[in-house]
This record gives C-alpha cells, sequence and structure tokens, in this order.
C-alpha cells in the first residue's frame, strides 16, 4: 500500500505481526498529537513463531513468543528497519523511504537458530540467536555490516558464544559510543558484555551476575547508565559500566509490586524510566535521579478498564518526547500515551490494524 502526500516526511511506528506462515511489518501514521493510523503492512519474506514460545524455560501460553527485546529495529538515522524471522531463522532487511513506505532489499541468514534481537550501531549490526537445544544449537550472537543500500553482509569470525550453550540472549545492546555489547541472558542471570574491535568482531563475554532474578529488557542513557528489567524479580536495576566491561550496581532490584516485569524505556530526557509489566497489563514509572537512583512514581494499565485486557511487551518513546507507544501482544494492538512533564501517563488511544484480535505479535519500532 502507498503512502499519500500527507504522509511525506512523517513520524511513523512500526510493529511486526510474528506470523507463523509469512512475517510482516505493520505501519502505522503518527500524526501531530501523537495517535495512530494504520497505513500498511510489509511482508519480510521470512516466518515467524506465531504464538509458540522460543524458550523451553517458560511456559508456552503465546505471550511474548519471542521473549526479546529489538526483535524489529530501526538504524539510529532512520533510514534503515531490521526485523527478525525467528520461524526462518534469518533477518531482513528494509529502506524506510523519505515517504516512510518500506522497501525490502535483504533476507539473510541470522547466523543461528531463532533469531530475536538486533542491535545496530553505525554500519554494525549484531543479532541475537536464541538456539534450539533440542536439536543442539547454542545460543550466540553474529555480525554484519551494512551497505549502503540497505543489504546486510557478514563478518567474517563474528559468532561468538554466549555464557552457556542454553544462555538464551533476551537483547543485544550497544553503548551509546558503540564501544561495548551487552546481552542479558534470561536462563543464567547472567549480563555479558563484549568489546567491540575496530574489525566489527568482538571479545568477550565478559560475565557479569545480574543483581535479581531473570534480566530481561535494558537500555542505555546517554550518561552511561545502563537499566536493566528483571522478569523474575519483577523490579528494575540501574548499573554503571566500567571501560572493561564490569558492572556496578547502583539501584538493586527496585520492585514494580507487578507481574512479569519485562521491558524498559526512558523519557527522552531521562529523568523517568517507564517498565512494562506484561501479566499485569500495566506500566510502572520510575523516578531517575541524576546518580542514577530510581524510585517508583506509580503505575498505568496499557488498556482502559472495562474494555480486553491488553498485555504491553515492547516499548517506545517518540522523538519529540511527547508520546509513549507499547505493543499488547495478546491483541496486535499498540497503545498510545502523552507524557506529562512530571512523568505521568495519559492514555488517548489503543490503536488497531486488524479487527480481529491475535497471539503473537512481537516488535515496535518508533520513528
Amino acid at each position: 500500500m502507498l503512502m499519500t502526500n500527507n504522509y511525506v516526511h512523517s513520524s511513523m511506528v512500526y510493529i511486526m505481526t510474528n506470523m507463523e506462515a509469512m512475517n510482516s511489518v505493520i505501519a502505522f501514521y503518527r500524526d501531530l498529537n501523537g495517535m495512530l493510523t494504520f497505513v500498511g503492512s510489509y511482508p519480510t519474506y521470512g516466518k515467524g513463531t506465531g504464538a509458540k514460545e522460543v524458550s523451553t524455560a517458560t511456559p508456552n501460553d503465546g505471550i511474548d513468543p519471542l521473549m526479546s527485546e529489538g526483535s524489529l529495529t530501526l538504524s539510529p538515522d532512520g533510514r534503515f528497519l531490521f526485523a527478525v524471522n525467528t520461524g526462518s531463522n534469518s533477518i531482513s532487511s528494509f529502506i524506510v523511504s523519505d515517504s516512510r513506505k518500506l522497501i525490502l532489499v535483504d533476507v539473510k541468514p541470522s547466523g543461528g537458530t531463532q533469531p530475536n534481537s538486533i542491535g545496530v550501531f553505525g554500519n554494525l549490526l549484531y543479532v541475537s540467536n536464541v538456539g534450539d537445544p533440542a536439536n543442539q544449537f547454542t545460543s550466540n550472537i553474529s555480525g554484519f555490516r551494512i551497505e549502503d543500500s540497505g543489504h546486510l553482509s557478514y563478518i567474517p569470525e563474528s559468532i561468538h558464544s554466549l555464557s552457556t550453550i542454553n544462555a538464551q540472549p533476551v537483547q543485544i545492546l550497544f553503548t551509546r559510543d558503540g564501544s561495548k555489547i551487552v546481552v542479558p541472558e534470561l536462563t543464567t542471570n547472567h549480563l555479558s558484555v563484549f568489546l567491540v574491535n575496530k574489525n566489527g568482531t568482538l571479545t568477550g563475554p565478559i560475565i557479569n551476575e545480574s543483581n535479581g532474578m531473570t534480566p530481561f529488557g535494558s537500555i542505555i542513557l546517554s550518561s552511561g547508565l545502563l537499566l536493566v528489567s528483571e522478569a523474575g524479580s519483577n523490579a528494575l536495576s540501574s548499573y554503571s559500566l566500567s571501560d572493561n566491561g564490569i558492572l556496578n550496581v547502583i539501584s538493586g532490584s527496585v520492585p514494580t509490586g507487578q507481574k512479569a516485569t519485562c521491558w524498559v524505556t526512558t523519557t527522552r530526557n531521562e529523568q523517568f524510566a517507564y517498565a512494562i509489566n506484561t501479566l499485569s497489563g500495566t506500566i510502572t514509572t520510575y523516578r531517575i535521579d541524576r546518580n542514577g537512583v530510581l524510585t517508583v512514581v506509580g503505575h498505568t494499565t496499557s488498556t482502559p478498564a472495562g474494555t480486553a485486557t491488553g498485555l504491553p511487551l515492547n516499548v517506545g518513546v517518540s522523538k519529540d518526547g511527547r508520546n509513549l507507544y507499547t505493543l499488547n501482544g495478546n491483541q496486535g494492538t499498540v497503545s498510545v500515551f502523552n507524557i506529562n512533564d512530571d512523568g505521568s501517563l495519559v492514555r488517548i488511544q489503543v490503536a488497531k490494524w486488524t479487527k480481529f484480535p491475535y497471539f503473537g505479535s512481537q516488535g515496535l519500532s518508533v520513528l
């Protein structure tokens, strides 16, 4: 579906269907007030997993099938969008045109089995692969160069194992300067750090113990502060990261009081963090002080009371800092919030692209 001139140079929100027969990226136009309008669907020419989950360590309930953050990732300059095809062990590369239409340019094997997260810095792309213990495929990460055309070229000797053969990576995250990669591991309670070499290969992992149980989503602030959500502890921790890859706890496992605290993002001014509590259907707001200390402020439901409960997964904040978006994975909908100066959230929309809710969608990026 082509976009009209109304969408030229517009802001967008993209989600991923993760459908088993054919994975697709769904595009929403974001208006000046932050509201979303469905624009079109773009096939990745790869397969998702549907409601089937990649992890053998979690219930196969169709919620959070990829157990990941970053399954749909924009390049920092907004030129490219990358999607994992977990069911076919590949990654898809799209050019984001001036009209925000997506143009598929490449599909490449991910360098492992069950890819679930993509991290990008400059022309470097790394993907995490969950692996498949039943078939003796191990957890790993692998690297690619992003060409000017958007095509991907594999970096020789860039496949690296994690702390164990079945570490089950949740996310792959570059530091702001691109010098390191942080990988939270679902089944080991480790935060593995890799040093990025000049040729794009990695050295590591440097294995750090997570402060809380089941580290999950993470984000690195401009100050270098690392925030990590903890699905087992239902909490959020903050860390400083040293040059040698060692993490030091600042605020350890500050509880949300909610269930399945799995994702995290921050306001643009980095004064507040938002942790997503999937099984509670809520978002917890934290205040971040200048030293990186975290304090819970309050909670907001993803969907309105009296309606079908949305179970929020991936989360993102608009470039202008005015809106927060979260994907309700059990519906394929996106909840839209205004962000107030005090960090509080006001829900303004639950956007749909299909009339029928479905389990299995995962991945969200905000342009």
